[in-house]
């Protein structure tokens, strides 16, 4: 007899396999007991008729508590009522691990239960599916880098700088020096560009931001590719492509995971057609003033509110173009024909998720470079490293980052951020 796992249940129909598996839920009528089966790779049916079995593996069947592990043989067959389209009817059940008072039940619990339990949570058919699709974008981003020709290149995580903003880092001791936890690793993706092209790394990245909103984590994942020889326009042609060989991989792939979150998949082919509308920062500004948002005024980053508002008048991903210098990192290059603006976007994620990719083309003159730092308050001896790129044979260049955490969180139709990773680092938790 074959032991298989539940998502490869599709090709022995009709043959008799067996499968560890966990119980997820059951219900009995009568002489039929049904167990919910999960394994890690699916959730499915099994079906245990008393007549068939006998009365010791019935009332074993019936007795089982929730998420008690078991071994089950039985024979594959068509399930067309469920959103898997496959079953199990049981002809045998060995008790691996009992299983008491699990205390995640089929009823409603609040968050913050819920949180104290993820490790737990993780076992549900939803946490799953968003697993399951946090999954698959992953393998897509490797092998949409790889097919592009990118190599992939791992910054550290322990840095002596900054990419932006040190008030938000996490500080620590390295030795006799000062360290911080990273942000980004963007800079060190430059130095990686300049040596082989096309680069992308994928990686930690930690933010000490008092944000507590659905859209925030301390610690998440970025993708971040960097790209020699390439202006701020073909960065975003890359983006794009990006973000639609996502959606289309989830498409492909993601079928059952995409069906048990209820997912419109009308929805996301949408977000794979080519190209995503654009719309300069200034442009944005006169969008939102002329439908209400008094509050915003030109040199003014948005918030939330005014993203998703920006985000609805598209049916795509949105670009929002050349924000102004004061309000972006001393690296972006300045706008050719005006000196308030720099060559950056940002893509804004439709149905409220929020931006999911920031990213510019890169700074390349030593001196303005060097007058920047200056100008944010950094000392040239701490980017040394970073001016000498521009000393010795330095190119026009452009990237960008995109958060996993995000995207998962669109793509999946999630209403909150921290279900998009196994285990989120938020503002109040880091248990478990």
């Amino acid at each position: 007899m074959k032991r298989i796992t539940i998502n490869e249940a599709k090709n022995y129909v009709g043959e008799e396999v067996e499968i560890g598996a966990w119980v997820a839920n059951k219900r009995s009528s009568g002489k039929i007991a049904f167990l919910q089966l999960r394994d890690g790779t699916a959730f499915f049916q099994g079906i245990v008729v008393k007549s068939e079995v006998g009365d010791d593996v019935f009332q074993l069947a019936k007795g089982l508590n929730q998420e008690t592990s078991i071994m089950v043989k039985g024979t594959i067959q068509e399930d067309s009522r469920s959103k898997f389209g496959y079953e199990i009817v049981v002809s045998g059940v060995e008790v691996i691990g009992e299983s008491h008072d699990y205390p995640i039940t089929p009823k409603e619990h609040g968050t913050e239960f819920l949180m104290d339990h993820r490790h737990l949570w993780l076992r549900s058919s939803k946490q799953h599916a968003i697993m399951q699709i946090r999954n698959e974008l992953i393998r897509a981003t490797y092998e949409f880098f790889n097919k592009e020709g990118f190599m992939k290149i791992d910054p550290p995580i322990l840095t002596a700088s900054a990419a932006e903003d040190t008030t938000e880092l996490f500080h620590t001791e390295y030795f006799d020096e000062e360290a911080y936890l990273s942000q980004s690793g963007q800079l060190y993706m430059e130095a990686a560009a300049m040596a082989f092209g096309k680069v992308f790394s994928f990686g930690p990245t930690f933010r000490a931001e008092k944000s507590k909103t659905r859209r925030h984590l301390i610690e998440f994942w970025m993708i971040e590719p960097e790209m020699a020889f390439m202006d701020q326009d073909q960065s975003l042609e890359v983006q794009e492509q990006y973000v639609a060989y996502l959606v289309q991989s989830v498409l492909d792939n993601c079928d059952y995971a995409l069906n048990v979150l209820e997912r419109d998949k009308e929805l996301l082919k949408k977000y794979t057609e080519l190209p995503f509308p654009r719309i300069s920062y200034d442009d944005a500004v006169k969008l939102l003033n002329e439908n209400g948002f008094d509050d915003v005024k030109w040199g003014d980053d948005f918030g939330s509110p005014h993203e998703t508002f920006i985000a609805s008048s598209f049916d795509k991903p949105v670009f929002i173009l050349n924000y102004p210098k004061a309000i972006k990192p001393f690296y972006m290059k300045p706008h050719p024909d005006r000196d308030d603006v720099v060559l950056c976007a940002d893509m804004i994620a439709p149905e409220g998720y929020g931006e999911i990719i920031g990213g510019s083309e890169r700074e390349v003159d030593f001196d303005n470079l060097s007058a920047a730092i200056k100008k944010f308050g950094l000392t040239e001896e701490d980017y040394a490293w970073y001016l000498d790129l521009r000393k010795y044979g330095t190119v026009p260049h452009s990237g960008f980052g995109l958060g996993l955490e995000r995207a998962v969180t669109w793509i999946s139709g999630t209403e909150h951020i921290r279900e998009s990773i196994p285990f989120p680092r938020l503002l109040n938790r880091i248990y478990p």
